[in-house]
């Protein structure tokens, strides 16, 4: 379905925290250039017809102060929206709110994209499972987004399900643990509570493999 190794490498991820009225937040962000221009890759982030070409069916109002639903996934508001370079909006799924904020930039022959999520985690829950938790589920909806932009066609469900839990979908999943884990190492997580957080991550995300 995709180069495995390629795709990790092709990603940028980073771990930091910002300060935001109710406290301090973990921020987990992720980016990757595509060789689209940015009304495209706009296009795709934004029409609720074509979102589920690689991502997931989407229901609701796509518009400042609209409410959306991801099916069988998180729903939220749509906060802000400076198309065709960002917008924002609310991440609320199983009783928590975070945020996502999605930003597109013009590069030489392409467009950078990049996207945040921003919760607030208590110590003992990102001790257990560090950024992983959250960053394998984006790393995946990435590669929807890099089959899509590169073909122009919807990528197959069952075919990307199939691919999830074949052993290059764990593969993958194992390698992008791994990038994430290096990722909090680089944001200032000791060593060994982020080996221990991504040991134990990989072993929920393949549980049932």
């Amino acid at each position: 379905m995709i180069d495995v190794t390629h795709q990790l490498n092709e990603v940028r991820r980073e771990v930091g925290t910002r300060v935001l009225e109710a406290g301090e937040a973990r921020i987990v962000t992720i980016g990757q250039t595509y060789a689209a221009d940015v009304e495209d890759v706009w296009d795709a982030c934004t029409d609720a017809e074509r979102i589920p070409r690689w991502f997931l069916p989407v229901t609701g109002e796509l518009k400042v102060g609209g409410r959306y639903q991801l099916e069988g996934n998180a729903g939220g508001v749509v906060e802000a929206c400076e198309p065709p370079r960002s917008f924002r909006a609310t991440w609320e799924y199983g009783g928590e709110v975070s945020w996502i904020e999605v930003t597109l930039t013009p590069q030489d022959g392409g467009t950078r994209f990049e996207l945040r999520h921003i919760a607030h985690v208590d110590d003992e829950r990102w001790a257990e499972f560090g950024p992983g938790a959250v960053g394998i589920g984006w790393d995946m909806a990435v590669v929807g987004l890099t089959l899509h932009l590169s073909s122009g066609e919807a990528v197959d469900p069952a075919e990307a399900m199939a691919w999830s839990t074949s052993p290059e979908g764990l593969r993958f999943m194992t390698g992008s643990n791994q990038a994430w884990c290096e990722a909090a190492i680089a944001g200032g997580t000791p060593e060994a509570q982020a080996r221990a957080a991504a040991e134990r991550t990989i072993a929920a995300y393949t549980a049932t493999e």
